[in-house]
């Protein structure tokens, strides 16, 4: 069944509330800038709570030296790293299986195979918005993640909502999907009914994906 990652998680009570609703991956966003942002110290606590639970924790980093981004991933016991900047091929490869690159628009995507990672999922595909590193609520170009979904287990991002994943879901048949803004109450508070709304509409879609 498709994956689904909730991001931008800051309490330990809106990452309940995405366990409860259903969610496989939750998300932490460690970029200065985003409005999302939880420091290494918080998100330690979060995911304290999390680790006996069956769930992947990622984390977002826009830029980060390989040395900060391998200590948080140790810190906070995280899964995966979500590069969701300008690191480069080497830096993907540093990470040793624990990182898959973010691009903002599909065009990019093949363009370097060094950035597709070997796991689930390879990649992530977000909206390309001029200067914003995500989480801007834009629509991704499903047509393009859909060619690309035929070839690789991708993570669909950008402005994904209850309203409009099941049909990103049957129109691109990604490994998961990935969301923030479109399940919020308000920029960085989550909204339960939303996230489970969400789970719902993702699994009434009925799309198997490979583990």
């Amino acid at each position: 069944m498709t994956k689904i990652k909730i991001c931008g998680i800051r309490t330990v009570d809106d990452a309940l509330a995405a366990m409860d609703a259903g969610a496989d991956l939750i998300g932490f966003n460690f970029y200065p800038k985003s409005p999302r942002y939880v420091d290494v110290g918080i998100c330690r606590n979060i995911t304290s709570v999390l680790r006996k639970m069956h769930v992947k924790l990622v984390g977002v980093f826009v830029n980060a030296p390989v040395e900060e981004v391998r200590a948080t991933i140790e810190t906070c016991g995280l899964s995966l790293a979500q590069l969701h900047g300008d690191e480069t091929p080497d830096m993907l490869a540093e990470l040793d299986g624990k990182a898959f690159k973010a691009f903002r628009g599909a065009a990019d995507v093949e363009t370097d195979r060094r950035m597709i990672a070997d796991g689930a999922p390879a990649f992530l595909v977000d909206a390309s918005v001029k200067g914003v590193y995500g989480g801007t609520g834009v629509k991704a170009d499903w047509s393009a993640a859909a060619e690309l979904a035929k070839k690789y287990p991708l993570l669909l991002a950008g402005g994904l909502t209850p309203e409009n994943v099941a049909e990103a879901v049957r129109q691109v048949q990604p490994w998961g999907v990935d969301v923030a803004s479109g399940v919020e109450a308000g920029i960085g508070r989550k909204d339960a009914a939303k996230m489970r709304a969400f789970v719902q509409a993702v699994k009434s879609a009925m799309i198997p994906v490979s583990q």
